[in-house]
């Protein structure tokens, strides 16, 4: 129960049409949005977070349990919420028809997408409806919403204005040089026994691109509001890796059309920087912002916590931070701090690995009912092992091991082609090379060949898949 006293003290904005937008399973929403169109033709949106600090005391038991695991860890078959249920489910969760506490930033938009001016204030909200990704682009596609009728014309204009701004938001951004890497997210249907039955992929649809796009937003903005504090705690990304960016372009050129988009933008991924959360700011690459930080997420990531208090300072009306006592409660100088951005990172990594891991688990339960069979993939990856090959339906992954490529070429690892290529002049025979007097014709597998394979094994325990290569087309 929120006090009269508590609401005093903040900006009060129950009265403001206000919505969240999450996936259809979700049960932690610590993230909304609000609308309204000004008389002067411009518009008023906010981004309503989850006052999560208000609740979690720096030093408290649920403050150092939450800071251990840094982030929630969502498996394929379950969930391990970084804060109590009670707390990420229910207090904080931005329920609709409930009032909440959190922390805003109400932008004053012009219609070409210019930020006027914003404003940062604890506020309390009152959500008038909770939508899934599906009924958003429903109601932005014109399409009738399982939505209570009173609120649905309302929302479907206000998402078609949002939307408007997004897109030029996202314009705006790539023309500075942000990346387009966006992929497909599998997903599983599981049985009652959480046996996966059937693959599907999850779209970034306009619904989730308008969401993203307000979240940079707020996330930027604050980054940059806080950039005179020290320290602050920034999630930054470096520049990719030259010397695989050389060996991508060199790649590419070699190939020229043939290759396909995905297989560069695979390629691309794999050279960039991994973004860590640090107290020194050297910008986003990915994103091409020169300040950026978490904040929009404290219900499931601790440095948004962090930053979360540092607004608090902020809203104090604290200035510069060089004399200023770090918000963070129990670290004592800038060093800890930065010690606690790499923890988080760390954690970060480990719960993305076990993320990994579950997914690929899935698959190889998924392919044990499928040994035996073909099915047609691409070379996503090469070693001197052997091919990783990609199905092109599910998506899962294998290896075709090198020793079953071929019975009589030797094949030898070319790295920077990325390629399995036969010896010239050699052939394996009882084990050893034999030098032939004429050349053979080469094999040659290379990055994003089509191939056809059948799958061999599935072991679980192990998480591995074996194919066996029944056709092979260069592209």
């Amino acid at each position: 129960m929120i006090t009269e006293q508590e609401i005093y003290r903040r900006r009060d904005m129950r009265d403001i049409f206000t919505f969240t937008i999450d996936p259809a399973d979700a049960k932690d929403f610590d993230d909304a949005i609000s609308y309204h169109r000004m008389e002067n033709g411009n518009y008023q949106i906010g981004v309503h977070i989850a006052d999560v600090t208000h609740y979690v005391l720096p030093g408290s038991e649920i403050d150092i349990a939450a800071y251990e695991k840094a982030t929630s860890t969502y498996l394929v078959d379950e969930v391990f919420p970084m804060l109590p249920e009670a707390l990420c489910n229910d207090l904080c969760s931005l329920r609709p028809n409930e009032e909440k506490l959190c922390m805003s930033i109400v932008f004053d938009i012009s219609p070409d997408a210019q930020v006027l001016k914003h404003k940062v204030s604890r506020t309390v909200i009152k959500s008038n409806c909770r939508l899934s990704y599906e009924q958003a682009d429903d109601l932005l596609n014109g399409k009738e919403a399982d939505i209570a009728s009173s609120i649905e014309e309302q929302l479907r204009e206000s998402l078609k204005e949002l939307n408007f701004l997004a897109k030029q938001f996202r314009q705006k951004r790539i023309a500075k040089g942000a990346l387009e890497l966006e992929q497909e997210e599998m997903r599983f249907r599981l049985d009652e026994n959480k046996f996966p039955v059937e693959i599907y992929f999850e779209q970034s649809t306009d619904a989730h691109q308008l969401i993203e796009e307000f979240m940079l937003l707020a996330n930027r903005t604050i980054a940059t509001l806080l950039a005179q504090y020290v320290p602050m705690v920034y999630r930054v990304h470096d520049l990719p890796n030259k010397e695989k960016m050389a060996l991508l372009k060199r790649f590419t050129k070699r190939r020229g059309d043939a290759i396909p988009a995905s297989t560069v933008k695979m390629l691309t991924m794999r050279a960039m920087a991994k973004a860590v959360y640090a107290t020194h700011n050297i910008g986003h690459y990915g994103l091409a912002f020169d300040y950026y930080t978490h904040f929009t997420s404290p219900i499931r990531r601790y440095p948004d916590m962090m930053v979360h208090r540092l607004v608090s300072i902020y809203l104090l009306g604290e200035r510069k931070a060089s004399e200023l006592i770090t918000p963070y409660a129990h670290y004592k100088d800038i060093e800890q701090v930065e010690t606690a951005c790499q923890h988080c990172t760390d954690m970060e990594v480990t719960a993305t690995t076990a993320e990994r891991d579950s997914i690929k688990y899935m698959q190889v339960l998924w392919l044990q009912s499928f040994v035996g069979q073909e099915f047609d993939g691409v070379i996503s990856s090469v070693t001197d092992f052997g091919l990783f090959v990609q199905l092109n339906d599910s998506h899962c992954e294998g290896l075709i091991p090198i020793r079953t490529l071929s019975p009589t070429e030797h094949l030898v690892f070319d790295e920077r082609n990325f390629r399995l290529i036969s010896q010239p002049n050699k052939r394996v025979r009882r084990g050893h090379f034999t030098e032939l007097p004429t050349p053979t014709k080469s094999l040659e597998f290379t990055l994003g060949d089509n191939v056809r394979v059948r799958v061999v094994k599935a072991d679980v325990n192990r998480r591995l898949v074996d194919f066996e290569l029944i056709s092979h087309e260069k592209v």
